[in-house]
């Protein structure tokens, strides 16, 4: 089994969940309300999704060059976190059943997926573009924060560093899976937990916007604190690293409540109608020059 192989696997999962989601959580009549008038709205978050999208650009080119500079200027932190809070990961491995490593596994990589995708979508069918500008500004927050984080501080997680006590318990169970992970972190790249900083802050927006859709509250924390818990159990972060990764997600919802209205509010004149207004009066000049 390939890298494909693997990413189709995703996809065909996120895929199957992602209809049912919608039905039951976002209900079939503001669906259907909600597609008949959907194109004013993709116009508008363009503007925001285009600096997401430049961010995790960055994230994929810098990752490697960034993993090098950080043995130059980074401090290694993996020590200390471990006098923290000692065999804490090797602990909560000892309580491991063939079941528990298989529900895990999923959650850390099948439900991690669906939870950062589905509300991107479900905010979007929402009549007010707030709460989606917020979630992909607290997203956007979260990933910068955590490439910075991961120039400045080396930390190995606790399957690394202690190998005889924890074992990596994700690759041993789905070897494949490694050839995915390979693509989006490195050994050292574990402080703070990116997974748990990014399904707290889905958690955070649910309970923000419950009155929106009262039925993904629970659905949206049980899986996040299921990720948070699969990220110590499969042996990749320490807990030192989820509560960090709790921290930058509360900073980052705080952050992007802040901006997401103003934003918001300002996305009208700022999407696809805007740049085409703006290039037509530049046509227009470039006219009556000639």
């Amino acid at each position: 089994m390939n890298l494909i192989e693997i990413l189709s696997q995703v996809v065909a999962v996120v895929l199957v969940l992602l209809p049912v989601a919608m039905v039951i959580i976002v209900g079939p009549n503001r669906l259907r309300t909600a597609l008949s008038d959907l194109r004013p709205r993709v116009r508008e978050i363009v503007p925001i999704f285009t600096v997401l999208g430049i961010v995790l650009a960055i994230n994929s080119v810098v990752r490697d060059s960034g993993n090098n500079l950080s043995w130059i200027i980074g401090l290694n932190v993996t020590g200390y976190i471990h006098v923290i809070e000692g065999q804490f990961v090797a602990y909560l491995q000892s309580m491991a059943t063939p079941a528990l490593t298989a529900y895990f596994g999923y959650i850390y990589v099948f439900g991690y997926t669906f939870l950062l995708v589905f509300p991107l979508f479900a905010y979007l069918l929402h009549d007010d573009v707030r709460p989606l500008y917020e979630i992909v500004i607290a997203y956007i927050i979260n990933y910068s924060v955590g490439l910075l984080c991961y120039v400045v501080f080396v930390a190995y997680g606790p399957r690394n560093f202690m190998p005889e006590l924890v074992e990596p318990l994700l690759y041993t169970s789905w070897p494949h899976s490694q050839l995915l992970t390979s693509e989006v972190n490195t050994n050292t790249n574990v402080f703070p937990s990116l997974h748990t900083a990014m399904s707290a802050t889905v958690a955070i927006f649910s309970y923000r916007y419950r009155d929106i859709y009262a039925r993904w509250l629970p659905v949206a924390w049980v899986i996040a604190v299921s990720v948070a818990v699969s990220t110590m159990y499969l042996g990749i972060h320490w807990l030192t690293d989820v509560v960090v990764g709790v921290i930058l997600a509360v900073l980052s919802a705080v952050v992007a409540v802040r901006l997401g209205g103003r934003l918001s509010r300002g996305s009208a004149g700022f999407g696809a109608d805007w740049i085409g207004n703006r290039l037509a009066t530049r046509v227009r000049g470039w006219r009556r020059d000639d």
